[in-house]
């Protein structure tokens, strides 16, 4: 099943962004990527929340997530950078600490597992998975790959500006990724140019959004400071929209241009569309199959210009 992975979804997307669920569901099995559900999954746990709190708590729960993958025998594929930091560092520490691993595995045999019917403790890491981000899969020429990304366009995003937002989980720390450049990538350029899109570059583009790390928690103002910020650097450079790869990045720039405009009087109505949801727009899903309807800031301004 080299195709076949366990889609974990996380929090965000399917309760307040389904669209990025529907397409990427849809989307990637026209391209030859087939994604199952990940029964059972909790929380990824969020990176900041739990991270900064209770380290042991933050491993066993990536863990026993990364054992349901383990148990239907595939590799993990996310949509989020949260929940990619969470899991994918948590595999990679577990499978090069012992004690850890140790540690972890003494905690998981007093977890339930949701998938034996008779409810027994009978979780075990043992390290025989990888996780992935979608969006690496479908830049991955053994996998997808941008060729066949345009070969999957049937309406073709033709007269869009679109601005790409890569967040900070997904590249970084450096040392144990395997991006390349992270201060100025462009590999998620070339997916968006695939679209028939224009992909446009601008001030500040690898910045935060400013929700990560507890922060939009702690100090909304701050947060919201920060998302501005990128806004108007987004504004300046005559994007139609900017896309991303995290549904809480996507929250921070939809929801919060809601609350930029309550705190700081400013409305910058710029449409905020997942990368899952820009293909399935490129490969004619509807709007409606994509619950555009749901986001914060209207995107009727972007579907003008393809529709």
């Amino acid at each position: 099943m080299a195709n076949d992975y366990a889609l974990f979804l996380g929090c965000i997307a399917p309760n307040r962004y389904p669209g990025c669920e529907s397409a990427g569901i849809s989307c990637s099995k026209k391209v030859g990527i087939n994604l199952h559900p990940l029964k059972g999954a909790s929380c990824c746990p969020a990176p900041g929340a739990f991270g900064s709190i209770d380290l042991n708590v933050f491993y066993a729960m990536a863990a026993r997530n990364i054992v349901l993958a383990e148990k239907m025998g595939m590799d993990i594929a996310l949509e989020c950078n949260g929940c990619y930091k969470s899991i994918w560092e948590v595999n990679h520490k577990l499978k090069h600490n012992d004690d850890l691993r140790d540690m972890v595995n003494e905690v998981l045999k007093t977890v339930k597992d949701p998938s034996d019917p008779s409810g027994k403790s009978n979780m075990e890491f043992k390290g025989t998975i990888d996780v992935w981000h979608l969006i690496e899969l479908y830049y991955d020429p053994k996998i997808c790959g941008v060729e066949k990304i345009r070969d999957s366009v049937t309406r073709p995003l033709t007269g869009t500006r679109i601005g790409v937002h890569y967040g900070c989980h997904l590249l970084k720390p450096k040392k144990e990724r395997h991006f390349g450049d992270t201060e100025n990538p462009m590999w998620i350029e070339e997916l968006v140019g695939a679209l028939g899109a224009e992909p446009v570059q601008y001030r500040k583009k690898m910045q935060c959004c400013g929700a990560g790390g507890g922060v939009r928690g702690y100090d909304i103002v701050h947060a919201l400071d920060i998302a501005n910020e990128k806004l108007i650097n987004l504004h300046e450079a005559k994007v139609d929209a900017v896309t991303e790869v995290c549904p809480f990045c996507q929250l921070q720039f939809d929801r919060g241009q809601i609350e930029i405009q309550e705190k700081f009087g400013k409305f910058w109505g710029l449409p905020v569309l997942h990368y899952n949801e820009l293909l399935g727009l490129a490969q004619g899903m509807s709007p409606t199959d994509l619950a555009l309807d749901l986001h914060a800031v209207p995107v009727d301004p972007f579907l003008k210009k393809i529709l």
